[in-house]
């Protein structure tokens, strides 16, 4: 066997039954399997999920130990020649697949590779690769310097900014949302550490291939990464989570930069965690965290009956804006929202997945970059509308 997909879920069902029909159309020349291990969901995943993928191999944990754990879990029953470690808030193309698989069969020392991953707005995900934290390199990233100075090898180091982004590029980081690895080498070096509980194990992972004398690389194929962080609390809690994963990081791999960024990390975590259980309650009430969802203003693209499947939900949505609705398939507009003239009024561009491949999506995504068109899918299969922060059926609102 080539591939085995390993996905970690864990209260996130119609994201990742996204991903698993993204992973279906893309891995159709490939001999692969998937893995799917949900940590203890509560959302009803395994309920809803296991009915519908049939082929996919379903592993409940009754507990939910951490992102590595989980992973771990999946790495342990694999059966591929190389793991792809995937994050359920992806959509998967045929070309990041097939090009992965290709670029790792072409070049034995590879021990691990990542992908272009592009943002809800298709702008270019810094974290598509990163380089080896040091306290200057997170100095620069703490003070802003590596966004004001890209180019700049001094400044830039955390995101390696300074590479081109349409090249193959030798890499130090790569990121656990799309991490294609040489099963041998996991094999050789281990797999995840589970003191990281999330955050920072792709790194340490990314850290220990380096020392084995392998190399990380990113290429220059497209996949779409949600990173739904919809709150400041959410936001808040991604930090604190990830300053203490860097603390364990440094412990492990460099003492005296742990000794130097011990104080600095301890005082910024203490720092998250009043703001989060006493500053904001204080400041904006107990109910501070909740979520203010943003108006949407579709333009849709797609079949008939996806428009009029569309038109229902956001009726009973009460999605009430004045919505586009474009009926074609990609062989009729091929350009997609690229045909649609002025998008400006819009904030999202809606596209049919079942008349649109997510390799085309995310190609014309990609045209229009930063110009605040989010994307959103629906699927007549599915019956489902997915942004990047809420659900949408004729069932529920989430």
């Amino acid at each position: 066997m080539k591939l085995s997909i390993v996905i970690v879920n864990y209260n996130v069902k119609y994201y990742l039954e996204q991903c698993l029909r993204a992973v279906q159309r893309a891995v159709s020349d490939i001999s692969h399997e998937v893995i799917v291990v949900d940590n203890d969901s509560e959302d009803g995943s395994m309920l809803y999920l296991k009915p519908r993928f049939p082929d996919v191999r379903w592993i409940e944990c009754k507990e939910n130990g951490g992102f590595s754990h989980g992973n771990n879990i999946g790495f342990s029953h694999a059966r591929g020649e190389y793991i792809l470690m995937l994050n359920p808030d992806t959509i998967v193309t045929r070309e990041a697949l097939e090009g992965g698989v290709r670029f790792m069969d072409e070049h034995p020392e590879a021990g691990a590779a990542g992908v272009r991953m592009i943002n809800k707005d298709g702008t270019f995900a810094m974290e598509s690769r990163r380089g080896i934290v040091t306290p200057w390199v997170a100095l620069c990233k703490a003070t802003g310097l590596c966004r004001r100075y890209p180019k700049s090898r001094l400044f830039g180091h955390y995101y390696m900014s300074y590479l081109n982004t349409e090249e193959v590029n030798p890499i130090e980081m790569v990121s656990g949302a799309f991490m294609m690895l040489r099963s041998d080498t996991l094999k050789r070096i281990g797999t995840l550490d589970e003191q990281f509980f999330m955050y920072w194990e792709d790194s340490d992972l990314s850290y220990r291939i380096l020392k084995s004398g392998e190399k990380n690389y990113y290429l220059p194929y497209t996949i779409f990464h949600y990173k739904g962080e919809s709150s400041v609390k959410s936001l808040l809690r991604y930090r604190y989570w990830l300053y203490s994963s860097l603390q364990i990081f440094f412990r492990k791999h460099f003492p005296l930069y742990h000794i130097l960024m011990y104080i600095p990390l301890q005082i910024a975590v203490a720092i998250l965690k009043f703001r989060i259980h006493h500053a904001y309650p204080m400041l904006y009430g107990k109910n501070w965290d909740k979520y203010q969802e943003p108006k949407k203003r579709f333009l849709v693209i797609g079949s008939q009956q996806a428009c009029e499947e569309i038109k229902a939900i956001c009726a009973a949505n009460n999605l009430d804006e004045a919505h586009m609705y474009i009926a074609a398939t990609e062989a009729e507009k091929p350009l997609g929202h690229l045909e649609a003239g002025d998008t400006t009024a819009y904030s999202h561009v809606l596209y049919d997945a079942e008349s649109y491949s997510y390799d085309t999506i995310l190609k014309l995504l990609r045209e229009t970059p930063g110009n605040n068109l989010r994307l959103a899918t629906y699927s007549t299969a599915t019956g489902n509308l997915i942004t990047e922060d809420a659900i949408y059926n004729l069932k529920n609102n989430e």
